[in-house]
């Protein structure tokens, strides 16, 4: 008796049945993963007026009076996750994934809002500096893990052996 590796024969392959929209072994149902990506789609169809409307009517400058409380709030978030990541990393969790996603679109947004708002400034220098160096190497590097790790906890299954009795 040999074990054989091969791709199953297309009797073998049970064709899903038409689910319905409920949650069945902790898995999305088709339904459920079509009504996702309609909403997702929905919203970036709503966004793209909704962008247009205010690049007419914001005006190009405006006094905020809780300045430092948006940015500390901001670097609190992103310490957080930055913080989050690396213990869920330490503690070799699978979990690890969410945080460093979230951290890595924390630093992409920082590196946009630091350089878009220091544009026409001399410190726009300096904020160019730590996107191109620090903020968005950083984020590639977290992207570029999560990538790694969502492929080795959901990547394609490993073929089944089949026994074959006939090679005997």
């Amino acid at each position: 008796m040999s074990a054989i590796v091969r791709p199953p024969s297309s009797s073998a392959v049970t064709r899903p049945r038409k689910e319905r929209a409920t949650r069945s072994g902790g898995r999305c149902t088709r339904r459920e993963g079509r009504h996702a990506v309609e909403l997702l789609a929905v919203s970036a169809l709503g966004l793209v007026p909704w962008t247009v409307v205010l690049g007419l009517t914001l005006p190009s400058d405006y006094r905020v009076h809780a300045w430092s409380t948006a940015w500390v709030g901001f670097d609190v978030m992103l310490l957080g996750g930055m913080a989050t990541t690396a213990v869920l990393g330490l503690l070799r969790r699978r979990a690890v994934v969410i945080p460093a996603l979230v951290t890595a679109v924390l630093l992409v947004c920082d590196a946009w809002f630091d350089v878009s708002l220091d544009l026409g400034t001399s410190g726009v220098w300096t904020s160019s500096a730590l996107a191109v160096f620090v903020e968005l190497p950083m984020a590639a590097f977290l992207f570029r893990k999560a990538y790694t790790l969502l492929r080795l906890q959901w990547g394609p299954p490993e073929p089944k052996p089949i026994v074959d009795d006939a090679a005997d």
